[in-house]
């Protein structure tokens, strides 16, 4: 009997080239369809919530996958573990319903872009923050932050090199936390463009540094213009936090 299985993954994204299978280049979803390969004797198709970039961690990526394997399903994350290097772990396994689909039936994501604030970096963080030594205007960015809440066409926070249907989207949240040295800067969403947190992150930064003012996201927003905004922040701060569906899995 064919059944489909939900996985929660974490994984540090820094020696990937990111979620997507790719010719010759090692990627979180051949690692894992290999893995499961190996468990089931089965090929299959691991579905994921999204496509995270080369270098981009998750704490809560979704995938699901179709197998006619007999493994409990408690017992299927424990035998994936087993065969994964120790950057990739599967944190949840669970039977859903057949026409569950990660990428089609998520409601929303969360993504989590983490800044090293200090004159001296970090080396425990070096791999999962984007270090800035200058003072940040934290006020101003969380007012920038502010003015990407909504549904607006996000054309200019897209970068080149992608075709979709529509760019429009629709922020629900966007703040910033601050702990110690670590900036936190939290944006969920029903959807996100190529590089597009990246960029909203890159240019909230800049506006905290002085760099940009905050009125150059509204005019962006109306003009459609990239070179409006500030630049695209190294993916190594960027975290796949959480997707929430719209029907129990």
């Amino acid at each position: 009997m064919v059944r489909n299985i939900k996985l929660i993954i974490a994984y540090d994204g820094t020696d990937y080239y990111g979620w997507q299978t790719q010719l010759n280049r090692p990627t979180i979803q051949e690692t894992i369809e290999g893995a499961i390969e190996v468990i089931t004797r089965e090929k299959v198709d691991l579905i994921g919530s999204g496509r995270t970039d080369s270098g981009v961690h998750a704490l809560g990526q979704v995938a699901n996958f179709k197998a006619t394997t007999k493994i409990p399903e408690e017992k299927i994350k424990i035998a994936l573990n087993a065969n994964l290097p120790p950057d990739i772990r599967i944190l949840e396994s669970k039977d859903v319903s057949m026409d569950f689909n990660s990428r089609f039936d998520a409601l929303d994501k969360t993504y989590m872009y983490q800044i090293y604030n200090d004159r001296v970096g970090n080396p425990f963080y070096t791999r999962y923050s984007y270090f800035v030594p200058k003072n940040l205007n934290l006020k101003e960015m969380e007012e920038a932050l502010k003015l990407i809440v909504g549904t607006h066409d996000f054309k200019a926070f897209m970068a080149s090199g992608s075709s979709v249907k529509t760019t429009v989207r629709t922020v629900y949240e966007a703040n910033l936390i601050k702990e110690n040295n670590l900036i936190k800067i939290y944006i969920r969403g029903n959807g996100f463009l190529y590089n597009m947190v990246r960029i909203i992150a890159g240019t909230i930064i800049d506006i905290g540094k002085g760099l940009k003012d905050i009125s150059c996201i509204e005019k962006a927003l109306t003009e459609k213009d990239r070179t409006l905004l500030g630049q695209t922040a190294p993916a190594k701060g960027l975290f796949l936090m959480c997707v929430n569906y719209k029907k129990i899995a």
